[in-house]
């Protein structure tokens, strides 16, 4: 198992280059960001977790510029989107960013995926909540033909293209690892569908053992063999004890959260918990 971060890249926390080389230096196997393009005033969603939407929802860097910051000051930091938005990024555009950025920062970046939850702000990219998971899966279908195909096309509901040439190709293959967040079976039915690994949150009731089970049972149900697919889980607990029950069962990555706070607070942070990834490094 490896041992990494998430952290909301904002405008007013650590700078993304010193992040990544500070992570690398203490052990840390990668650096997850996740996005908001925008934040509508209108707030007619309300935050899924209580209260007022936090201050850093409306304040992050785009995560392939921020990333590619990081990627390009490191030597082996993996880096990854956790998550992107789909629904709100035009395919084909979407495509070139994640091959070019998994290009150059030598086959080190990893895809995190969701349908997003705030619905003001998928409906103005022209996306819509009922649709946004069916409009989702044709996007990385779509993408994953760029990637492969020498000149690729898709033709679905909501994307539509002839072949086409898309250059650079991702430096993995055949494309970076997808991994697909969420904690329902319709999550994991989609993780075995078109994605590679699953981006659970360890949410009231997480139970390692049961969660590994759990992909594994929905992986044979549809024919999909179990050994192609990873577990990461998104905010892992900064726990000893926990991190060596999620090694036991056979979870690949556990992601610890760095905090909302200044660039001196965060380094100070990274301090305290480093000796957690450690052992895994």
């Amino acid at each position: 198992m490896r041992v990494g971060v998430f952290y909301f890249p904002t405008d007013y926390g650590i700078d993304m280059s010193e992040l990544g080389r500070a992570l690398e230096d203490r052990g840390f196997e990668s650096l997850f960001v996740p996005e908001h393009t925008h934040i509508p005033l209108s707030r007619k969603t309300p935050f899924p977790s209580g209260g007022e939407l936090p201050k850093r929802y409306s304040h992050t860097h785009d995560p392939f510029v921020g990333l590619s910051f990081a990627a390009a000051a490191t030597r082996k930091l993996i880096v990854g989107t956790g998550i992107l938005l789909v629904p709100q990024h035009d395919p084909i555009v979407t495509a070139k960013a994640v091959a070019s950025l998994d290009q150059l920062s030598g086959g080190r970046f990893v895809l995190g995926i969701g349908g997003g939850w705030n619905v003001d702000e998928m409906e103005n990219h022209g996306a819509r909540h009922a649709t946004r998971f069916k409009q989702m899966r044709e996007h990385i279908l779509a993408m994953k033909a760029l990637w492969t195909e020498e000149a690729g096309s898709f033709h679905g509901e909501f994307v539509n293209f002839d072949p086409a040439w898309s250059w650079p190709k991702p430096k993995q293959k055949p494309h970076p690892p997808i991994l697909l967040g969420g904690e329902t079976d319709h999550t994991l039915r989609r993780v075995v569908d078109y994605c590679d690994g699953w981006f659970p949150r360890p949410r009231d009731g997480f139970e390692p053992a049961a969660a590994v089970e759990r992909l594994r049972r929905m992986a044979a149900e549809k024919g999909r063999d179990f050994s192609t697919l990873s577990i990461t889980v998104f905010g892992a607990p900064a726990d000893e004890a926990t991190l060596a029950s999620y090694q036991k069962v056979g979870i690949q990555r556990a992601l610890l959260a760095i905090p909302d706070l200044g660039r001196d607070e965060i380094l100070r942070h990274l301090d305290t918990i480093a000796p957690l990834a450690r052992p895994y490094a």
